[in-house]
């Protein structure tokens, strides 16, 4: 599968900070200084419906993380995964009336051109679970082989006892997992698990439903976590930097991940840092697929809002903050592009050396992209109140927050 095209990233003179970030594993912040490669794994979507704001904010959040190492001057590995087969899309698709393929390929399809809008670093690997599967299959025989996986009627499950590093995600409590299991994809009612939190690693093959060989797991298709597992260790290794995604994923997704991949490789852990954005609502309702409230990138650019104002819009907000779309914060953005456009726009201007580090201080400091964009308004406020004589200046202040915040003035 193939991801979309790179928007270049300009040079800015001297060299960015250490990434300074919330783990939430740690729950609290830790110094990230990776080797000359830094290494990050970002959940990709189910696509069943593509891009909405959720979205786009969570991935505005790993692109940040890419440019801040980018101007350290290492370079960046990143790799995403698309959940190209999984009960919603297929419940979708039935519903719909479509081929889960075609639905696939098609959302697929619309969150590659909304990246590529918004000036999204892509992944050097853009894996689908599909092509995954061959990979996958070897590594549900293991853990099964090494007893900590077992089946039932045909399914096959993950032991979550095997792992003595259980729970060191989410620190949360097994009632609480128990729960947050029953909401998001688990099925910890299901009778004859030996904890109602293990996790299907192998789904045996359901009438109406597509299947693959699975060598002697027999035909089905893979379980959620075990997907993302064999992807980042096919293509990162164990201790790779960040693993990322929405807050949503912490538990189940990669509480479930981590354990599967340290009982796999018997080291601990399997990401240095988990990194997780906030939610976005509207109307006072997180906004997800289930409630279908919500608001799409795809529909936000027909009807003719310039990407580069959307990006604004989820810069203005701190990716762990949990926060509401509304039309007031488009209209800030919007407003905050043009102003911004009209100061660099100038021939020439005031000093900005100075801001291109208090941008990359911001941004090092756990990622404050609204501390980022402070700066930028205070230097665009002194540059429309004075007459500034530095030639060079409009196109450094371009070029950083082109760089460092993904924005094309």
């Amino acid at each position: 599968m193939h991801a979309w095209p790179a928007s270049e990233v300009p040079a800015l003179p001297g060299k960015g900070r250490d990434l300074q970030i919330h783990d939430t594993a740690t729950q609290g912040t830790i110094t990230l200084a990776p080797g000359p490669v830094a290494r990050i794994y970002v959940c990709g979507i189910t696509p069943y419906d593509a891009t909405h704001i959720g979205h786009a904010a969570t991935y505005n959040a790993f692109d940040l993380v890419q440019r801040v190492w980018l101007d350290t001057k290492r370079q960046v590995h990143y790799v995403q995964n698309v959940t190209d087969v999984d009960d919603p899309l297929l419940e979708r698709a039935l519903r719909d009336n479509l081929d889960w393929t075609e639905l696939a390929e098609r959302e697929t399809a619309l969150f590659r051109e909304d990246m590529t809008a918004l000036r999204m670093l892509p992944p050097q690997q853009y894996i689908g679970a599909v092509e995954a599967i061959p990979g996958i299959v070897p590594l549900v025989e293991r853990l099964r082989d090494a007893g900590a996986a077992y089946e039932l009627d045909g399914d096959i499950y993950f032991s979550v006892g095997s792992d003595a590093n259980f729970g060191k995600v989410s620190n949360l409590d097994a009632e609480a997992m128990r729960l947050l299991s029953a909401e998001r994809g688990g099925d910890p009612e299901r009778p004859g698990k030996k904890n109602p939190l293990d996790p299907m690693l192998w789904m045996a093959a359901r009438p109406g439903e597509p299947s693959w060989d699975g060598a002697s797991l027999g035909p089905g298709r893979p379980g959620w976590h075990i997907e993302c597992v064999a992807i980042a260790l096919d293509h990162l290794g164990m201790g790779f930097d960040i693993q990322g995604g929405g807050s949503d994923l912490t538990f189940p997704h990669h509480e479930m991940g981590a354990s599967h991949a340290q009982v796999l490789t018997g080291e601990f852990p399997m990401a240095k840092a988990y990194v997780h954005a906030g939610m976005v609502a509207l109307h006072g309702e997180k906004m997800s697929k289930s409630k279908g409230n919500l608001v799409f990138v795809s529909a936000l650019r027909r009807a003719g809002v310039d990407p580069a104002a959307i990006r604004l819009a989820l810069l203005s907000h701190h990716y762990r903050a949990d926060w509401e779309w509304t039309d007031e914060v488009l209209e800030q953005a919007v407003a905050r592009l043009e102003r911004w456009r009209a100061a660099v726009s100038r021939p020439d201007g005031l000093p900005a050396d100075a801001l291109v580090e208090e941008v990359r201080e911001a941004l090092a400091n756990d990622l404050d992209a609204p501390a980022a964009l402070a700066a930028v308004d205070r230097w665009v406020d002194a540059q429309n109140a004075s007459d500034g004589d530095d030639e060079s200046a409009p196109g450094l202040v371009s070029r950083t927050v082109d760089a460092l915040l993904g924005v094309a003035l």
